[in-house]
């Protein structure tokens, strides 16, 4: 079993502990995600699941509606685990995707929904996800098009970068290059059968609020930036948002990468 060690993935703005807030900001879009990452790996019932960088366990929710043997969520975020272990089934266990609490071989599958880019490192997580994985065990990942299709924030910093030259420097499009095709590509070389995909979802909002709220909430870069704003400067940046959101529909892209786990001698 690797060592473990505890530790949280952030940046000074990069706020990842409160549960509640997570869902309304970005975990609802991740459930849409979830079932289309799901269906496309079409790992059959009866098998053994780790979810690493589960959060507050909306991909563990979506595996335990296909009846797997055992399903465990791996996080660093102690309010994260707890929001998961008060609202999903499965077992949550706090650890580092770098040095996981589990033993060899040990996963039928081992997967990982929008956290791989937020950890330092991530050729280290591989590694582990594939000392993890049995052989012939499937393991997949998806994180979001940040650069592009993420529609969203793209929406939110192009408008913050219009306003404050720095905010650039923040933008997830620019801190996050492993979310392109090519690099998950790489990272996934070890492994046989490997593909990358994209997987397009709706962000339908209610109305300007319930897309503007969350980027208070302070959890994640986005709502970090706009913690950071005096009331001047966040009311003009909500105020230039509401101009440019002439409705309520955008769309959001996500990368799924997905290999198999080779056996011995091959």
């Amino acid at each position: 079993m690797a060592r473990r060690r505890f530790r949280a993935y952030r940046s000074p703005v990069d706020a990842w502990t409160a549960g509640g807030a997570y869902e309304t900001y970005m975990g609802r879009w991740s459930a849409l995600v979830a079932e289309q990452f799901l269906r496309r790996l079409a790992v059959p019932g009866g098998k053994r699941w780790l979810d690493v960088g589960c959060a507050t366990g909306v991909l563990t929710d979506a595996i335990q509606k296909r009846r797997p043997r055992l399903v465990v969520g791996i996080d660093p975020s102690a309010g994260f685990l707890s929001a998961a272990r008060a609202r999903r089934a499965g077992v949550f266990v706090r650890g580092d995707a770098r040095a996981l609490p589990v033993r060899d071989n040990s996963f039928d599958a081992v997967v990982s929904g929008l956290a791989l880019n937020f950890v330092p490192g991530p050729a280290a997580a591989i590694a582990e996800f594939e000392r993890a994985a049995a052989p012939g065990a499937t393991v997949a990942a998806y994180v979001w098009d940040y650069a592009d299709g993420m529609g969203m924030l793209r929406t939110f910093w192009d408008a913050a970068v219009e306003l404050n030259p720095a905010a650039a420097e923040l933008d997830e499009g620019r801190r996050f290059p492993l979310c392109h095709p090519e690099v998950l590509a790489r990272l996934w070389a070890g492994l046989h059968e490997v593909t990358v995909d994209a997987v397009d979802v709706d962000t339908t909002f209610a109305d300007f609020d319930d897309y503007w709220t969350p980027f208070l909430s302070g959890q994640g870069p986005a709502p970090g930036y706009v913690a950071t704003l005096d009331d001047q400067r966040r009311d003009a940046l909500r105020d230039l948002l509401r101009e440019r959101l002439t409705g309520t529909g955008l769309t959001a892209r996500a990368w799924m990468v997905h290999g198999v786990k080779p056996s011995p001698g091959r």
